[in-house]
């Protein structure tokens, strides 16, 4: 299975990931700073910041882009929960 390599920027973390594993499962894991309150209603809270790797991640789906739009985010800005990794990127809370 191909591998990617996952930085946080916000914790100087980088670990190795498999391919197609969503941000938000290793930024748990490794406790990153990106919050999350989906299982909780709150969608959105994921929102974090690509610094490097934009094109590494999984194509944004119709909801993720009107959350994102609907908060007004940024060209380099993606929900945690949906974007999957499918090579080396670097990522921070947005």
């Amino acid at each position: 299975m191909p591998k990617a390599k996952l930085e946080f920027a916000d914790i100087g973390v980088t670990v190795t990931v498999p391919a197609g594993v969503r941000v938000i499962e290793i930024s748990e894991k490794v406790g990153s700073g990106i919050i999350y309150g989906c299982r909780e209603g709150d969608c959105g809270t994921c929102m974090m910041k690509v610094e490097e790797g934009w094109n590494n991640l999984s194509e944004p789906s119709v909801l993720e882009e009107k959350v994102l739009r609907d908060n007004m985010a940024g060209r380099h800005y993606r929900l945690a929960c949906q974007a999957q990794v499918l090579g080396d990127c670097t990522v921070k809370p947005a």
